[in-house]
């Protein structure tokens, strides 16, 4: 399964790599398409802009700490599930897609020294993202969920035992 995951992982940073040349080819910067919109009232978005920083802006210009940390944060998550590489599918999926897009926004920080973002929602004051971002979301959701539902499975199985002393005690 650890291959697997790699294999994902690779596949997932090709797919955002390649979205963010189709937008950066196809979309002016700064421009702004309407996707989706209910009247007058905008809910989805796709725009080009290009970001130095993290969410919101933050950290702009730390190009050397946006590129030092997600470096350490896949390093870390490759050695992890190389160690776990016969445990929870889920986790190593997640783990996979949070190296995704970890790697996917640092090719676009090495690279260009900015990330290309595309994706908003007008509904909210919400950062424009893009799919690596989406990436790294959903894997930490998926993490997260992997540790409940690990938690849990170790919680029954624990009833189980001691009810299987009380039994034959």
């Amino acid at each position: 399964m650890f291959a697997l995951s790699l294999i994902l992982a690779a596949l997932l940073i090709v797919i955002d790599q390649c979205l963010k040349v189709v937008v950066n080819k196809n979309i002016d910067l700064g421009k702004v398409i309407e996707v989706i919109k209910f009247g007058d009232v905008k809910v989805f978005s796709l725009t080009h802009i290009r970001n130095s920083g993290a969410a919101w802006s933050i950290m702009a210009g730390k190009t050397w700490f946006l590129v030092l940390l997600p470096v350490i944060v896949c390093i870390a998550g490759i050695i992890y599930m190389f160690k776990i590489r016969k445990g929870s599918k889920l986790e190593l999926i997640s783990i996979a897609m949070i190296i995704s897009g970890g790697v996917g926004n640092l090719i676009d920080r090495v690279r260009m020294k900015e990330v290309i973002d595309y994706i908003k929602f007008e509904l909210i004051n919400f950062p424009i993202f893009n799919f690596a971002d989406i990436c790294i979301v959903i894997g930490a959701i998926l993490f997260c969920l992997s540790i409940v539902l690990a938690d849990v499975k170790k919680s029954k199985a624990g009833k189980l035992d001691s009810e299987a002393v009380k039994d034959n005690g």
